[in-house]
């Protein structure tokens, strides 16, 4: 099932995404399935003209971010590979939607992609053990951990330079179904390949990951987890198109913006 949220124009809604040949439909749901079950209300709607896809969550309270969690990324940021998984947050404020424009942050020259799976929490999660990590998730999506590279250099603390407004991208949906084992995570700039990664090659996997970050704190229905990224990473600027993908799920693709200093 891939849930998805989107709007009209009107107040965001929700829907299951629907495939028929090279068309895609949305069948629109009552309420928010992250708290009730997924019931389409009837209404079908072709994804086109007039349709725009929003980032499939809005976390609740927090991002929760892994760094270096695939060995290869590591060594081209020439740091070693952590023994535990390396935690950091990104708010709520930096989310933004398929197609939305990532803004660069007038403090940086040297901002970068991070193609990834990203998790979502579907209930109350604290205190698991990785073989029940699985049924605290609603399902995966796309997220681009874009980072200003320089401020991550100089601040010491990763807040400013990966928590900026319109640093994570999530997107087109949820798939719920989805096996995280060994799936492909590519990135792409201007249409040229970045990164070609696989999820078989992270350090730590999904269900250690859900189970680390609960016995430190509370996860809440729709709070969200980066999984890292894979080798690759580089400098986007004004007039970049960014495309992230991961198998199985789809294309999270948005423009890069610098505003007029």
């Amino acid at each position: 099932m891939r849930i998805a949220r989107f709007t009209t124009g009107d107040d965001p809604r929700f829907a299951l995404v629907q495939h028929e040949g090279d068309r895609t439909y949305l069948a629109v749901l009552g309420g928010d399935p992250l708290y009730m079950p997924a019931m389409p209300t009837g209404e079908r709607i072709e994804l086109g003209d007039g349709v725009r896809l929003l980032a499939p969550v809005i976390p609740r309270s927090k991002v929760v971010a892994v760094g270096r969690n695939y060995a290869d990324h590591a060594k081209e940021m020439g740091d070693e590979v952590p023994t535990t998984p390396l935690l950091f947050f990104k708010p709520n404020t930096a989310v933004v939607g398929p197609d939305d424009p990532v803004v660069l942050p007038s403090f940086s020259r040297e901002v970068s992609y991070e193609a990834e799976l990203a998790v979502v929490v579907s209930k109350i999660c604290k205190d698991v053990e990785p073989e029940q990590a699985r049924s605290y998730v609603l399902g995966y999506t796309v997220a681009n951990d874009v980072t200003a590279r320089d401020a991550q250099r100089t601040d010491g603390q990763w807040a400013r330079a990966k928590g900026f407004d319109t640093s994570c991208p999530l997107g087109p949906w949820i798939d719920t179904d989805l096996n995280p084992e060994d799936v492909a995570v590519r990135s792409r700039v201007n249409g040229e390949l970045k990164q070609d990664g696989r999820t078989a090659d992270m350090v730590f996997d999904v269900p250690f990951l859900v189970s680390y970050i609960s016995k430190a704190m509370t996860l809440l229905p729709g709070d969200v987890i980066l999984t890292g990224t894979p080798a690759g990473v580089g400098r986007v600027d004004h007039g970049d198109r960014m495309e992230c993908e991961v198998e199985g799920i789809g294309t999270l693709a948005n423009p890069v913006f610098r505003r007029e200093d």
